[in-house]
């Protein structure tokens, strides 16, 4: 299939609309069989139970062509399967996690077009997402429900290289100890813009979310979960019921334990004891890792000794690892990259 007549090596982090989409629909109590369709166009009430009470949740992941030219994604299991808990959290249906594979790589196969050639930087970007769509007036669960997954050719998330970024520890809180930061809700990101739009306007790239309850354990930020590198080489994320089980760090600590040998823990990580550790990251499907060398605290600079240059060397080496994985440069010994024909 010839590709589309796109520039893909300077492709934004944007919407592009493609040839086709899939649809789901859920009524009288059972999902359909589900279909492609060319309509990008959604149409509902106006009381729409999406509308009211921001009923919807949601995934993302990547289409790739690798160093041979397959075309492929990567670990689509673990979305099928974060979206299954997210819609029991939600009280909506469960999309039947064989059916979401299945429709992934119908809407990949069908816009083949769309997925850019190896080497250019650029990649597929898909969206899962469910909502509720019958009208709903009082407080409660819809009836009925679209499960759809769209895609668009996406540019890498850094230009000219993934520099270190700068954050900020947010005066907000992301979410509540026994509330819905675990799982993929639109409402965690709505919670997330106001904060982000400041640190923007102050002249940071991210924040930095403490626990809600004590204020005094790192979390994530409004779209990615932390990574640090201790001094003596130990690659050690944060544990709290209200992160995000992002799929890119669970994969990044299994590359850093069994392809390049180091010790890894998941951990309450507390934040008076950033300052010692070496190196910094953002991780997920947008950017892999997103290196951060420099934390702002109400007047307090954490700078790391990895620097604002670049990566720090074992961010490097696990992110080097992982997308060779994910291109068919590296070996992928778990059966995580899936080809679709």
């Amino acid at each position: 299939m010839d590709k589309k007549n796109i520039d893909w090596s300077n492709l934004g982090f944007g919407y592009i609309k493609t040839d086709k989409r899939y649809v789901a629909m859920f009524k009288d109590g059972a999902w359909d069989e589900g279909k492609l369709i060319d309509d990008d166009m959604i149409t509902m009430s106006e009381c729409a139970c999406v509308l009211q009470y921001a009923q919807t949740i949601f995934e993302g992941l990547k289409a790739y062509t690798t160093e041979k030219g397959d075309t492929v994604v990567f670990r689509p299991d673990l979305n099928a399967e974060r979206l299954a808990n997210s819609s029991r959290r939600m009280e909506m249906p469960v999309f039947p996690e064989d059916k979401f594979i299945d429709a992934v790589e119908q809407v990949v196969r069908a816009n083949k077009a769309y997925v850019p050639p190896y080497g250019t930087g650029a990649t597929l970007y898909l969206r899962p997402f469910m909502f509720g769509s019958n009208p709903v007036i009082g407080v409660k669960p819809a009836d009925e429900f679209q499960f759809r997954i769209f895609c668009t050719p996406v540019g890498p998330y850094f230009k000219g290289g993934a520099k270190p970024i700068t954050i900020k520890v947010s005066d907000f809180d992301r979410a509540a100890p026994h509330g819905t930061g675990y799982i993929k809700a639109g409402l965690n990101y709505a919670m997330s813009l106001h904060a982000i739009v400041t640190a923007h306007h102050e002249g940071f790239d991210e924040n930095m979310y403490l626990d809600a309850g004590s204020r005094t354990k790192v979390e994530e930020t409004g779209g990615a979960n932390f990574l640090f590198v201790t001094k003596d080489g130990k690659v050690v994320t944060p544990k709290s019921n209200s992160i995000l089980p992002s799929i890119t760090r669970r994969s990044l600590m299994i590359v850093a334990k069994e392809y390049l040998g180091l010790e890894v823990e998941e951990r309450e990580v507390y934040f008076d004891e950033v300052k010692d550790f070496a190196e910094c990251g953002l991780c997920g499907t947008a950017a892999v890792i997103s290196p951060v060398g420099k934390i702002y605290d109400h007047g307090n600079e954490i700078c790391f000794p990895s620097g604002m240059a670049e990566m720090g060397p074992i961010t490097k080496q696990l992110y080097d690892t992982l997308t060779g994985i994910q291109m068919g440069r590296i070996e992928d010994r778990f059966g995580w990259v899936r080809v679709i024909d």
